[in-house]
């Protein structure tokens, strides 16, 4: 199996791969290869401005391997920022929408994350062991390789996962036996739902005070920020070491401007608390200054491309071979014309440059790359840029004077109550029945599930919960029942003894007289039928529970009231104790008015905090309304 010998998937990287559909294989190398140009230029207008944490979204061909077919794709290291992998998500199910004869699958070190994102509505024949080669986007859609008749007619859910191309003949001959279940589909789709408008929403302007240097770098390659803020982030003695006399970027010729990091990014960069060296030349003014924060970003940043330039081979530009020429290029550049990339910009203009220079970085990092297999460091597209662009350090100055204001970043506090929302929007989302006005709670629906939970099997793998979107209600077999009593109750069990109420009197019986009438028991137990069983059963806890009427026991419980159902149940508290074996028949008592008593009482005594009562209950899809007296006594105490 494809599976069993994978080549595992580094932490914090996504591993993609498009293959070719079993209708569209005759192409080989050239079709995919055409394909993964022309998904280049299909989605640059998308790409060219997104600023990857680590590694950009690249696509290279890979020839057949063992059972794996070729295809076309690529790993990407997202590290700390997650939104990077599902933004590949999103990319590799509108690539497959657009490019109907591809079919994508996805997986991290985690391995089928997408079912993970999903795991409340998945079948139960489907497991990690299983799940190998049977997760595609295909056409657009989520497709899950079901089992083969055979193995569902056998309810084998040990079976062998399929290979790469049975699975891909299945997409391509029957794809709606593939079809994922809807809440599946619906479970994954929200987790990339928003984009592409989210790319925008995950940036943060923020003003910087940097060299000159830097200035023009970020100009020409703006996904260099990412480099920087990693490299400061993850710096070590010897990195700062280089940061001493500051060879590159100098502190002389700083000037305010405004640099776009993702919010991941920004993040990281601003809560470093860091002091830069005495030598270094760099100092900060005083926290109260109304600019201390750009002079800080600032310095950090500056860290970050200092100890990038370190770190290269101080390569020459003529030892880089230019890749912004030829007729891939031209294509390439065409399709942004008529996508309407430059927003109507007048070429030549600085906002045409500014798009035309993302551009090209997104050309060199996910084209030229992928083509030449040669690795460029950041530190060398640093000093390849600082010898071919040239710093007019007046016009910089000009246009620091008229800078937009920058991105609030409030979105970096977050107050407990902000989290208690954050969670309280989550789990509402999570509900069944999160689309109406107002949730309501069921107190019949609470002891049913309860009821449902103790009636499921448990196995090996843990507790069943029955909350589930194929849920079926729950079944009671009598004759099963009969029989398992039967079994319990039967001529070779010595459990049940219809003299257990005369015990006393048998104490002063003699050995044979006990043997002999053991013997006559178990003559009879064979010809009592189980139904007679049931009723010796019966008649047995009914003189139990005459027995406890004459005690306390009985207060703690809630009874029906006669003729009434256990909606309208009474306590019987105040009741007293002698009365119960004055009736002939006793009052039963109400099983679920006593489970949801108990269930609430404890709910009430977590204080709104984790407990065993809300997290069974929510395991299985039953959320409590929070406690309103707590709530309102808590208020009180603050005020």
């Amino acid at each position: 199996m494809e599976g069993i010998g994978r080549p595992a998937v580094a932490e914090d990287a996504v591993r993609y791969r498009l293959f070719a559909a079993a209708a569209a294989r005759e192409g080989g190398e050239a079709l995919l290869r055409r394909c993964a140009e022309a998904i280049v230029v299909r989605f640059a207008p998308l790409l060219a401005a997104y600023i990857w944490q680590r590694q950009p979204f690249r696509l290279r061909y890979v020839p057949p391997r063992g059972e794996t077919p070729a295809h076309i794709g690529g790993t990407t290291l997202f590290g700390d920022n997650v939104e990077d992998e599902w933004f590949i998500v999103y990319l590799v199910r509108e690539i497959t929408r657009e490019f109907p004869g591809l079919a994508a699958r996805i997986d991290d070190n985690d391995g089928e994350f997408l079912l993970i994102e999903a795991a409340d509505f998945l079948p139960k024949w489907l497991n990690p062991e299983n799940s190998d080669n049977r997760v595609f986007f295909y056409k657009g859609e989520l497709h899950i390789i079901p089992l083969s008749e055979t193995e569902e007619q056998e309810c084998d859910v040990s079976a062998a996962s399929p290979t790469i191309s049975q699975a891909l003949t299945l997409l391509s001959t029957r794809p709606e036996e593939s079809l994922a279940a809807e809440p599946i589909r619906t479970a994954v789709y929200k987790r990339i739902s928003g984009y592409p408008e989210k790319i925008q929403a995950s940036f943060h302007r923020a003003h910087c005070y940097l060299p000159a240097g830097i200035v023009a770098v970020l100009r020409q390659r703006p996904s260099l920020v990412a480099a920087a803020v990693q490299a400061f982030y993850l710096r070590d003695p010897v990195d700062l070491r280089a940061c001493r006399p500051f060879q590159t970027f100098p502190p002389d010729k700083r000037v305010m401007t405004v640099v776009t990091f993702t919010k991941c990014l920004y993040a990281q960069l601003v809560q470093q608390k860091f002091l830069p060296d005495r030598r270094s030349g760099y100092t900060l003014p005083l926290p109260s200054h109304p600019q201390y924060k750009a002079y800080e970003l600032g310095m950090k940043l500056a860290h970050g491309f200092e100890i990038l330039c370190s770190k290269c081979s101080k390569a020459s530009p003529d030892s880089k071979r230019s890749v912004l020429s030829g007729p891939l290029w031209e294509r390439f550049l065409i399709s942004l014309k008529e996508k309407n990339y430059f927003k109507g910009e007048m070429e030549g203009s600085a906002k045409y440059l500014e798009r035309l220079h993302m551009a090209e970085d997104y050309f060199q990092q996910s084209v030229a790359k992928t083509e030449s297999f040669v690795e460029v460091s950041p530190g060398d597209e640093i000093l390849t840029l600082l010898q071919t662009t040239t710093i007019d350090l007046k016009e910089l100055e000009r246009e620091a004077a008229c800078l937009p204001p920058e991105d609030d970043d409030s979105w970096l506090d977050i107050t407990p109550d902000d989290l208690d929302q954050m969670l309280k929007e989550a789990r509402n989302e999570s509900l069944p029945s999160s689309n109406e006005e107002e949730q309501k709670y069921d107190l019949e629906a609470v002891a049913e599930t309860m009821n449902a939970f103790v009636s499921k099997v448990s196995t090996h793998e843990g507790a069943e919960m029955p909350w589930s979107s194929d849920e079926s209600p729950v079944t009671f077999d009598v004759d099963s029942f009969t029989k398992a009593l039967d079994r319990i109750l039967g001529a070779d069990s010595e459990e049940l003894d219809s003299d257990d109420l005369d015990e006393e009197q048998e104490f002063d019986s003699s050995d044979e007289d006990d043997e002999d009438l053991d013997a006559e028991n178990q003559r009879q137990d064979q010809k009592v039928s189980p139904n007679e069983l049931i009723g010796s059963l019966k008649s047995y806890m009914d003189e139990m529970d005459r027995e406890l009427a004459h005690t306390n026991v009985g207060k703690s419980f809630t009874t029906q009231k006669k003729g009434a159902s256990s909606v309208n149940a009474t306590t019987s508290q105040n009741a007293d104790p002698d009365s119960g074996a004055e009736d002939t028949e006793l009052t039963p008592v109400d099983v679920d008015m006593n489970l949801v008593a108990n269930l609430l009482e404890s709910y009430s005594a977590q204080s709104g905090l984790a407990g065993p009562t809300s997290n069974i209950l929510q395991s299985m899809g039953v959320y409590l309304p929070e406690n309103a007296d707590r709530i309102g006594s808590d208020k009180g105490a603050t005020e």
